[in-house]
């Protein structure tokens, strides 16, 4: 079964535009995991713009499921915390501090060398490592020979595809490829960025061994026009589907 993570960052983001803690991250995650999420995601950037350090913290004390802390493990302080905390995963991205949002997977090329001791030292911690990573079998292999015991797969050129539904085959094609690829290097595969109720269903029939999804932002949205408990068990639906024949 593929595991829903529910990415909690928007929710942090709201709580820090005023100064009473409110929406509360922690319960919201809480909730989620209450209504069906098998996992919670956060993703700590240096300006902590939504998810602080101490949020970590608590998610980490307090979750019965799975915690994923995403974050550029070149930057100490990411380094620093999930060493602290041991999560479940570390999901490691590419991002610069001034990035709106992931908008790119590794260069495994340039970046695998650097990426290789800091592998290292979160699987010694008992962590389990994921690379986000752009759809190219080379990059699964790359991600294989690195360490890693997971990739994920960066899904907003699917997205973009699946918005025509004419072209929706064609784009999952490069994803298909790398998501064989790594199971054929014994990875787990995850995906995540723009993932929604629309294009959830068919990334999943299509890819059908997808460990897990991650998503936020769309979720949160749903949420507010859905009701939470309604909008995590729509989503926990699209991934229970059947494959189509």
């Amino acid at each position: 079964m593929t595991r829903l993570s529910v990415n909690v960052n928007k929710i942090a983001l709201l709580r820090n535009s005023r100064d009473h803690g409110v929406p509360d991250p922690l319960q919201f995650a809480l909730d989620c995991e209450r209504f069906g999420a098998d996992g919670i995601t956060v993703h700590p950037r240096p300006d902590a713009r939504h998810i602080r350090t101490d949020d970590v913290r608590v998610l980490r004390q307090s979750l019965r499921t799975e915690l994923n802390v995403e974050g550029n493990p070149m930057e100490s302080s990411f380094m620093d915390l999930v060493l602290e905390v041991r999560p479940a995963q570390a999901t490691l991205v590419p991002d610069h501090p001034l990035q709106k949002t992931s908008d790119h997977g590794w260069d495994l090329d340039q970046d695998g060398n650097r990426l290789r001791p800091l592998i290292q030292q979160l699987c010694a911690a008992g962590i389990r490592v994921s690379i986000f990573i752009d759809p190219n079998p080379r990059h699964a292999e790359q991600a294989a020979e690195l360490g890693a015991q997971a990739v994920e797969l960066y899904t907003e050129g699917y997205a973009r595809c699946y918005e025509s539904k004419m072209e929706a085959k064609n784009g999952i094609e490069p994803y298909l490829a790398t998501y064989q690829r790594a199971l054929d290097c014994n990875l787990l595969v995850n995906a995540g960025h723009d993932l929604n109720l629309s294009n959830l269903a068919f990334l999943h029939t299509q890819l059908p061994l997808l460990h897990e999804v991650s998503i936020g932002h769309a979720l949160v949205a749903d949420a507010l026009y859905l009701g939470l408990e309604n909008t995590v068990r729509l989503y926990r639906r699209a991934l229970d589907r059947k494959p189509f024949s």
